[in-house]
């Protein structure tokens, strides 16, 4: 499978190429299984967040399509989300070990990190329906693969340099909003924002690495720090929430602090970090960036 589109063939085309092969890919995955099931569904909802960004690009031009099927594979993910948010808590803990302040809190982070290692493992053993939604979701990626064939998009250089322009301009102006909203507020919901225009710019980079391959490589890998960084932060937060929500699965009153302390201790240093890079990955204005995209596309294509 190949997440790039060449400019020397017809746009539309590949468009549609490189969705039915993330599509196909998927339903593979599903059916086959070959690594077990959760790892299956893991490697899927990588595949649908692929899937959801080429759509955002294309959006300007089919702007019911890309709504439409945007939904279609949110949902399918959401569906099949809860054993791998178990897995990704375990995760979380196992990383803010690392970061403890004394002994103290480092003991009572292994022992939320074992509490948590057990609740993933009675959800793993006793997840009802997985199978179900598994097949839901194959049904519901053969539903999108049909309304991606019937797809039409503008192959004429022109109509998709201004296609490319307009959608880079808008993915910039978000990231740019976010940025300036996190810097004002440090809300959770706004680092969710940027790391989220951060994850659609790193994969449109991919998509575009044929037009400049070493400046995109250099560019994707900053991006891709800067979503690992926010990354953390948001499972930090989703920690959290989760300590909040079932506090009597997190031990004493003692214990709940010293986890509540580590966490501020951590996402503080994360945004922190995460706000300086975050000013290198989107240094170019939109008008600027979007302005170099469609003269990267016209050259390649020609």
């Amino acid at each position: 499978m190949s997440f790039k589109i060449d400019p020397k063939k017809p746009f539309g085309e590949e468009v549609r190429r490189v969705g039915l092969e993330l599509i196909d890919d998927t339903i593979t995955i599903l059916r086959d299984q070959p690594a077990g099931s959760h790892e299956a569904v893991h490697d899927a909802r990588k595949r649908f967040k692929r899937l959801r960004a080429l759509y955002r690009l294309i959006r300007r031009a089919t702007p019911d399509f890309s709504r439409d099927e945007n939904a279609r594979f949110r949902d399918i993910a959401r569906s099949l989300a809860f054993a791998r948010d178990a897995t990704a808590l375990v995760e979380t803990a196992e990383y803010l070990e690392a970061f403890a302040l004394s002994e103290t809190q480092a003991q009572a982070l292994r022992s939320i990190t074992a509490m948590l290692r057990e609740r993933r493992d009675y959800a793993l053993e006793h997840e009802a329906g997985l199978d179900e939604a598994i097949a839901a979701a194959i049904a519901g990626c053969e539903e999108g693969r049909k309304a991606l064939k019937d797809l039409s998009l503008p192959d004429e250089l022109k109509d998709a340099v201004r296609l490319l322009r307009t959608s880079w301009a808008k993915q910039r102006k978000s990231a740019l909003k976010a940025l300036a909203d996190c810097r004002e507020q440090a809300d959770v919901e706004h680092f969710h924002e940027l790391r989220k225009a951060g994850q659609a710019y790193w994969m449109h980079l991919g998509l575009m690495r044929r037009l400049w391959p070493s400046a995109m490589r250099a560019k994707r890998a900053d991006t891709k720090r800067l979503v690992d960084i926010l990354g953390h932060e948001h499972d930090l937060s989703i920690l959290t929430a989760i300590a909040d929500r079932e506090p009597e699965r997190f031990g004493n009153g003692e214990r709940l602090a010293l986890l509540l302390d580590a966490i501020i201790a951590r996402q503080q240093a994360l945004r922190a970090e995460g706000l300086e890079l975050a000013d290198e990955v989107f240094s170019e204005s939109a008008r600027t960036e979007s302005r170099i995209i469609g003269q990267l596309w016209r050259r390649a294509a020609k």
